[in-house]
């Protein structure tokens, strides 16, 4: 079989989406890599940021940089209001029941450690259970072994099958009165397995056990509704999803949320200082310590906006038929192993290339002007399960185009050659 076969796929483009009006929003796009158009297939790692959020950050530097919520001056208020209708933005995003619900922090990781730090660590007691999947990101699997440890519970791990799906009935046995917290992820990074998410908060709330949800590789793909999903927290990234780095979310119930103790002290989370004691800000406040992000937030609301008008429901629908096409065309490769083969997947295709090292699979493609990413994904204990030390992965925006499928699986045809 020809490693440059194409696949036959006569089926037209999600009409809602106007891909090439939409590229031309990321000037990055635009760029060239060795000579070669960019194709830019790491997007689980970070998606490129349109114009609109570009603009947004300047435009604050420029006209509006103040800090935030004390200057009793006209930049200090201009900057605070920004700042709170970021908030604002990520409320209606989530569709959280009330902006003190939305916490910013720097990104997924640390909205993970504050739950951990500020809501596990005082209610873990010897004996007690966390839960998480092996599909875990290290970064919603380090900091439940550091609590567990440091208050003698128990991680327990939710297996999965051969396809990458969870194994409900183990999660189901695993629940108990033991448990204090679920933690799982939304989306795996590695395999794009949309997790049951619904279904899994459901089991849980039976026996009242609270769940946070890693939404990192969630956010950029699927309509959030947190009231809908019921959920007790969920985390997500800025910069996943169209904004910058260096900005992330935490959105906490709360009821749960007033229970907890501040992450980090500092200017910012305080109600009254004395020498003797220091009480402290109302949510979310109290979770902010210290001079926020503030254009990060701007940023932020701004790729959020941007992505809204696009429509999510819009994206979902191109994203699943770009990941179908390119199923299609690696699985026409002849040395291509596809990892990861779950019912319902977000656009992530995790491949093996016969006994070629993902690094390498990686460097060759690089020389294309074609970005993917390999290696273990900060998921170890996924790739031991999976029996692989690590994986090329090609994950999918909505400003991918067929034609950078078709690019990509030519890619792999000469690192087959190269490697033959």
């Amino acid at each position: 079989m020809s490693t440059t076969s194409t696949v036959q796929s006569p089926a037209p483009p999600t009409p809602s989406l106007e891909v090439e009006r939409i590229r031309a929003d990321f000037p990055i796009l635009g760029r060239q890599v060795h000579g070669k158009p960019l194709v830019y297939f790491d997007n689980a790692a970070t998606v490129q940021k349109p114009r609109a959020v570009i603009e947004a950050m300047v435009r604050f530097y420029t006209e509006d940089c103040a800090n935030i919520h004390r200057g009793a001056h006209a930049l200090s208020e201009r900057a605070s209001a920004a700042y709170e209708s970021a908030r604002a933005t990520v409320r209606r995003f989530v569709n959280a029941h009330e902006e003190r619900e939305i916490v910013f922090v720097c990104g997924t990781t640390e909205a993970l450690n504050l739950v951990a730090h500020s809501f596990a660590r005082p209610r873990l007691q010897p004996g007690d259970e966390v839960i998480v999947s092996v599909m875990e990101h290290h970064s919603n699997l380090v900091p439940w072994q550091i609590a567990c440890a440091e208050r003698g519970a128990t991680l327990r791990v939710v297996p999965i099958d051969d396809g990458g799906e969870l194994l409900l009935s183990e999660y189901a046995r695993l629940l108990g009165p033991r448990t204090k917290l679920v933690a799982l992820t939304h989306v795996s990074n590695v395999l794009g397995t949309i997790n049951p998410v619904r279904q899994l908060i459901t089991l849980a709330h039976g026996h009242n056990v609270p769940v946070l949800l890693d939404g990192a590789q969630a956010a950029p793909h699927l309509g959030l509704d947190v009231q809908d999903l019921d959920c007790d927290f969920y985390a997500f990234s800025g910069h996943k999803v169209y904004g910058p780095t260096g900005i992330g979310v935490l959105y906490g119930k709360a009821g749960l949320l007033d229970t907890m103790p501040p992450y980090q002290s500092g200017g910012g989370m305080i109600s009254a200082v004395t020498i003797e004691k220091t009480t402290y800000a109302e949510i979310p406040n109290k979770f902010e310590a210290g001079t926020p992000n503030v254009a990060g937030a701007v940023g932020l609301a701004a790729a959020l906006d941007y992505v809204s008008a696009i429509g999510l429901d819009a994206i979902a629908a191109y994203e699943q038929e770009l990941l179908a096409y390119a199923k299609r065309r690696l699985a026409a490769l002849p040395q291509v192993r596809l990892i990861g083969t779950a019912a319902e997947k977000a656009g992530i295709v995790s491949f093996a290339l016969g006994e070629i090292h993902p690094h390498d699979v990686a460097t060759v493609l690089d020389r294309e002007g074609i970005a993917i990413r390999a290696g273990h994904h900060c998921a170890q204990p996924l790739m031991a399960r999976l029996g692989v030390a690590a994986t090329a992965r090609a994950s999918l925006a909505f400003y991918n185009t067929r034609a950078e499928i078709e690019a990509l699986g030519a890619g792999l045809g000469k690192v087959i050659e190269v490697f033959k």
